[in-house]
C-alpha cells in the first residue's frame, strides 16, 4: 500500500490499534450482512474520511503556485450537488474542462480530499471541476451519475463566467468515482445506455473527448473473485449504494457493469491501476472490453512483482515514482485528447 493512498480497507499487515479496527469493521461487516448495510457503511465511510486526511496532507506537499479555486458552487438542488474549480490564476482564454470524481467506496470521500492534486492538473492549463455528489446509504444508485450529468449542465451555462471551452471536455475519477466517469461515458456514447439507466445525457459524444480512469471497480461478476474479506467489504458497499442485497440478480446490475456496455464510440480512455490493488481485475477487463470493441485505450498497469506493491489509489503517492508516472501519463493523455481540432 502506497504510504498516503487512501485505502479500499485497513493496511493488510497491521499494528495492535489496526487489528482492532480491522476486527471492529469485520465484526461490523457480518452484522451487516446479516440485517442490512447500514452500520458498516457508515464505518466505511469513517475509515475512508481517515485515508483521505493523510491524502490530503501527503499532496499538500506538491501543491503548485499560480492556480486559483473558485469554491462552493451550487450546481443543484440536492444538498450534495456543490463542486469547487481550479483554473490557472492568468489564463488566456477559455480552457478545456476536466470533471473529476472523487473516490470512496460510494458511500464515502470528500472533494476537498484532492484538492491540490487537482490543482496540479489545473496548473498544466486546464478548468478543473471537483463536484461532490450524494453518498450512499442514504442515497442510492443512480443518484451520482444523475448528479454529475446536472454538474455538467451546470459549468456550460456558466462556462463564460467560470472561463471554460464546453467543447473540450475530459472525464476522470478515482476508485468509485472511476465507475461513475466511466458510466457517464457509456451513457453518452453506448446506444439506449442512457434510456435504461433513465439518465439523459448532457453532453454530447463531440465534447466528451476522453476519459482517465484511476483504480475503479467496473464489473459485478468479479466481486466473486475477491478474498472473502475483500468480498464482503464490496457486498456491504454495493448493497448500500444499491439498495438491494442480491445486487448481482437485480436486473440493473448489467447496467452497472460498465464492461458489458462499451462500443467502439466509447471515449479515449487512459486506463490505470496498482499491482497489488485488490480492484485490478476490472481495470484489466475493461481495457480488454474497449479493445475488443474497437475504442481507443491506453494503460498504466504494472508487473505482478512490481516493488514497492502498489495498492489502491497509489497514484496519489506523488512522494513515489509510480504515482509521478501516472501524472506523467495523465498530462500528456489529457494534452493530446483536449488539444484544439
Amino acid at each position: 500500500m502506497t504510504r498516503d493512498a487512501t485505502p479500499l480497507g485497513p493496511p493488510a499487515r497491521p499494528g495492535l490499534v489496526g487489528r482492532i479496527v480491522l476486527w471492529c469493521l469485520s465484526a461490523a461487516v457480518r452484522v451487516s450482512l446479516l440485517f442490512g448495510p447500514r452500520p458498516a457503511a457508515l464505518l466505511v465511510r469513517k475509515l475512508f474520511a481517515a485515508g483521505g486526511r493523510r491524502t490530503a496532507a501527503g499532496l499538500a506537499r506538491h501543491a503548485p503556485k499560480g492556480v486559483e479555486s473558485i469554491l462552493d458552487e451550487r450546481y443543484g438542488e440536492d444538498v450534495d450537488t456543490v463542486l469547487d474549480l481550479y483554473r490557472p490564476a492568468s489564463p488566456s482564454g477559455p480552457l478545456p474542462l476536466v470533471l473529476w470524481i472523487h473516490g470512496g467506496g460510494f458511500v464515502g470521500g470528500a472533494r476537498h480530499e484532492l484538492a491540490d492534486y487537482l490543482r496540479l492538473v489545473a496548473s498544466h492549463g486546464y478548468a478543473v471541476a471537483a463536484p461532490s455528489y450524494s453518498l450512499a446509504p442514504e442515497h442510492r444508485y443512480p443518484t451520482p451519475p444523475r448528479q454529475m450529468m446536472q454538474a455538467l449542465a451546470y459549468l456550460q451555462a456558466n462556462a463564460g463566467r467560470l472561463g471554460i471551452e464546453p467543447e473540450r471536455i475530459a472525464l476522470a475519477g478515482d476508485s468509485a468515482g472511476a465507475h461513475i466517469a466511466a458510466q457517464l461515458g457509456a451513457l453518452v456514447t453506448t446506444p439506449g445506455y442512457a434510456e435504461a439507466i433513465g439518465i439523459p445525457p448532457t453532453v454530447t459524444a463531440a465534447q466528451l473527448r476522453c476519459v482517465a480512469l484511476a483504480c475503479g471497480p467496473f464489473d459485478v461478476a468479479l466481486v466473486d473473485r475477491a478474498s472473502p474479506t475483500g468480498r464482503r467489504f464490496i457486498e456491504v458497499v454495493l448493497w448500500a449504494y444499491t439498495g438491494v442485497r442480491g445486487f448481482r440478480d437485480d436486473p440493473r446490475a448489467a447496467a452497472w457493469s460498465i464492461t458489458e456496455n462499451v462500443t467502439s464510440s466509447f471515449p479515449p480512455t487512459l486506463l490505470t491501476v496498482g499491482n497489488a490493488d485488490p480492484l485490478r481485475p476490472h481495470s484489466e477487463l475493461l481495457a480488454e472490453r474497449l479493445r475488443t470493441a474497437g475504442a481507443e485505450v491506453e494503460t498504466l498497469f504494472f508487473p505482478d512483482d512490481h516493488q514497492p506493491p502498489l495498492g489502491h489509489e497509489y497514484q496519489f503517492d506523488l512522494d513515489g515514482a509510480a504515482g509521478r508516472l501516472f501524472l506523467e501519463r495523465l498530462h500528456a493523455f489529457l494534452e493530446e485528447r483536449l488539444a484544439r481540432d
